[in-house]
């Protein structure tokens, strides 16, 4: 059995509609909108090895109005999905090495797997990886569009994590290496997208290496891109090297660059460190703080194969003190020894300071345990870490801030999350008080089958869709 396909990971093999969830507790009359949550969840059994960053992306839609909850999922069916679902059997290997792939799609040209986020954006909600553009799904039907291109001005891929600017309704993405190429010398090409939709700009950036970059960092008037040493060769691959690989010595390379694309990028540089995902950050002039979940080391092999020790993996709050003037200097300090991941924060103040911070805990990279057992809350003027645990057969989704109300003060809200009970072989919409994890579930939606443990999700408010959609 892959550990990645067992237990909260084993796949759905089926997509439905259930109206009506039974629900538990005090379930919060104010909450009207959708969970729209997104994972790999392939269609068939893949082929060996099974990479999850790499499997069918399936999106789960929690539709809660009128205190009732809805729950429908559907295959995002990319040109991968449908012609696997026509040769029923999987054909794409989800190793990453396209040589694996079956001999009748050694030439296909697919959009991916659209399987890692979800982002709602001038009315449209959007499916997201880090290899391909975004793939448009139907908000109420969650039917796949299609490829999202912006008008046809994204001429590649797109990041998982753009961010969502709440003052100005714009939205800043970047694209690790467009081109492909995967040299010596990497690129970044970061954007802005402005309310309507419409790409306004784009910048290049040439990176010291190329490497797997996966979130990155926008404050009011900086984007931020740290450039960790996980580097990718294709000649490197060819050769019969790994084609990621972890080179501590080359030490980790921020980019610093002004929104308004004034100016030349700054780089500065810090000990060899990797983040798979940002909190938040902010700038005071050229002062800029950046707190993310930092791994000593990732689960890639070294240029000689070796790995890292399970110590290293784990993932741990810290923060980065940036100057970005005069001589330029990075101090990172770890602000709590509690491993945690999936940082969430009420995004209504993304972009600027924010006391709170929210987080998967108790499991996870770095401990014998795979999945997330709890949930974390850390207080950033109290510099408290508080957790709340579901039970050693409880696994839990990354949990998403939800406002009480769009001028309620930071943090009046609730987190949901997805969890999964492994006895039960069940999964409940959990309602916390984000103020408030001591009080534990609030409410419940009782799910009457399993929900596969995925990546990302988001939340959207029945006003915003009112006052944004597109479409019926």
């Amino acid at each position: 059995m892959n550990p990645m396909m067992s237990k909260g990971f084993t796949p759905m093999g089926f997509e439905t509609d259930v109206s009506g969830l039974a629900l538990e507790g005090a379930w919060p009359q104010e909450l009207s909108g959708t969970l729209y949550r997104i994972g790999p969840n392939p269609r068939f059994a893949p082929i060996e090895p099974y990479n999850p960053l790499l499997g069918d992306g399936m999106v789960h839609a929690f539709r809660i109005e009128d205190g009732c909850v809805h729950y429908s999922n559907r295959w995002v069916r990319t040109r991968q999905w449908q012609l696997e679902d026509r040769a029923g059997r999987a054909l794409f290997a989800t190793s990453g090495d396209p040589r694996a792939h079956d001999p009748s799609v050694a030439r296909a040209v697919t959009d991916g797997v659209a399987n890692t986020n979800l982002i709602w954006h001038s009315g449209r909600l959007l499916a997201l990886e880090e290899g391909h553009a975004p793939i448009e799904l139907h908000p109420d039907t969650l039917a796949t569009l299609g490829p999202w291109t912006f008008d046809g001005r994204l001429s590649g891929n797109m990041t998982a994590h753009p961010k969502l600017d709440p003052r100005s309704g714009e939205m800043v993405f970047f694209a690790n290496e467009p081109r492909r190429r995967f040299a010596e010398e990497g690129e970044i090409v970061w954007g802005v997208v402005d309310p309507d939709g419409a790409i306004t700009r784009t910048h290049v950036v040439h990176t010291p290496f190329a490497s797997v970059v996966h979130d990155f960092a926008v404050t009011e008037d900086f984007v931020v891109v740290a450039v960790c040493p996980v580097t990718i060769s294709l000649v490197r691959a060819r050769s019969g090297g790994p084609p990621l690989a972890w080179e501590p010595e080359r030490g980790t390379h921020v980019a610093i660059a002004r929104r308004d694309g004034t100016g030349d990028v700054r780089w500065l540089e810090r000990s060899p460190c990797f983040v798979w995902h940002v909190l938040d950050a902010w700038n005071d002039g050229s002062k800029l703080t950046l707190d993310a979940c930092e791994q000593r080391a990732p689960a890639f092999p070294t240029l000689d194969g070796a790995l890292p020790v399970p110590d290293e993996l784990g993932q741990r709050l810290t923060r980065w003190e940036i100057d970005s003037a005069g001589a330029g200097e990075i101090h990172a300090k770890q602000l709590s020894d509690e491993i945690c991941e999936y940082p969430r924060i009420d995004e209504r103040f993304s972009g600027r300071l924010t006391r709170h911070g929210y987080f998967a805990c108790l499991g996870g990279p770095g401990t014998p345990d795979p999945f997330h057992r709890g949930i974390a809350h850390y207080d950033f003027e109290e510099g408290q870490m508080n957790r709340l645990s579901f039970g050693s057969t409880h696994a839990v989704s990354e949990p998403v801030f939800v406002p009480i109300s769009e001028g309620a003060a930071e943090a009046e809200g609730w987190l949901l999350c997805v969890v999964y009970d492994e006895q039960r072989d069940t999964s409940d919409l959990v309602v916390l008080d984000a103020r408030d994890l001591d009080r534990g579930p609030i409410a419940r939606a009782h799910v009457p089958h399993r929900v596969p443990m995925g990546f990302h999700g988001c939340w959207v408010s029945t006003r915003s869709r009112r006052s944004t959609s597109k479409r019926p």
